[in-house]
């Protein structure tokens, strides 16, 4: 029983680590446009039914016994974080008054699941979603994100701007030099399923077609602010800092007394 107090004490401090390292990136975070909150989901381990092994005797007169179970009660065996989930609530709008910058708002979603995100490639091709529209120009006149990743129209292009000037109107349209350009304007009807792989993309499933039924607009010369909280994030890092600090303190008490067990107790006996 105490080797597996050991066990439990110290899965809380894994744990309780891990929920500090995940709140840490969080408030590093606190100011990177359209970044979403990581949440860990905690799961705890099986747990197990603990039975006493004894035996019965019969009344009989070979005095037989017959083996038999008595039920102790539940055990549990620790804490785990199963799995980051990133918390997709929409950020405020901050102006920004940069031509490049552009802010994403979900106006009408058919399901509480969806989102709206920009596409762009990555440096291998691949189509990748974001909610940072923290754009710029190249120096080939093509529309990037700040880690230099092509922003797609509507039919997977990159969009090149020529380094003209250009107006983005509120239904994603970009017009430059007398031209309209599409944005490419991804729905995910299951925001939890994407997959954050830094640099603020996303992976994961888009339709091709956006609902009737959902709606958005592209605000330019704005930026998503990210949805860290960062007074709440802090009070939370102090409740898992104090957790961690309990669970240290209670592995502590489980090593004085396997030292007492196995110096005091067995030099007495």
């Amino acid at each position: 029983m105490m080797l597996r107090g050991f066990y439990t004490a110290a899965s809380g401090m894994v744990t309780q680590q891990r929920q500090q390292e995940a709140l840490s990136n969080n408030m590093t975070n606190a100011h990177t446009p359209g970044y979403k909150a990581d949440q860990p989901v905690k799961r705890a381990f099986p747990e197990m039914l603990m039975n006493k092994l004894d035996k019965e005797n019969l009344p009989t007169i070979n005095e037989a016994n017959v083996p038999v179970k008595q039920s102790i009660g539940p055990l549990h065996t620790g804490v785990y974080v199963h799995e980051m989930v990133p918390n997709f609530t929409q950020g405020d709008a901050r102006e920004t008054g940069v031509s490049t910058d552009l802010a994403l708002v979900d106006e009408d979603v058919p399901d509480e699941t969806g989102g709206f995100f920009f596409t762009v490639q990555n440096e291998d091709g691949d189509i990748r979603y974001t909610r940072n529209g923290n754009f710029t120009v190249d120096g080939e006149g093509m529309l990037v994100t700040n880690n230099g990743y092509y922003v797609l129209d509507n039919e997977g292009n990159p969009i090149e701007t020529n380094g003209l000037e250009f107006t983005v109107h509120s239904d994603a349209t970009l017009e430059i030099d007398g031209a309209n350009i599409p944005l490419g304007i991804s729905y995910v009807a299951d925001v939890t399923e994407l997959e954050k792989e830094g640099n603020d993309l996303l992976n994961g499933d888009a339709e091709v077609n956006i609902p009737q039924d959902a709606s958005y607009s592209v605000k330019q010369g704005f930026l998503e602010q990210s949805n860290v909280d960062s007074l709440q994030t802090m009070t939370e890092m102090m409740e898992s800092y104090r957790m961690f600090e309990t669970n240290q303190r209670v592995l502590r008490a489980y090593d004085e007394s396997m030292n007492k067990a196995v110096n005091d107790i067995a030099r007495l006996a």
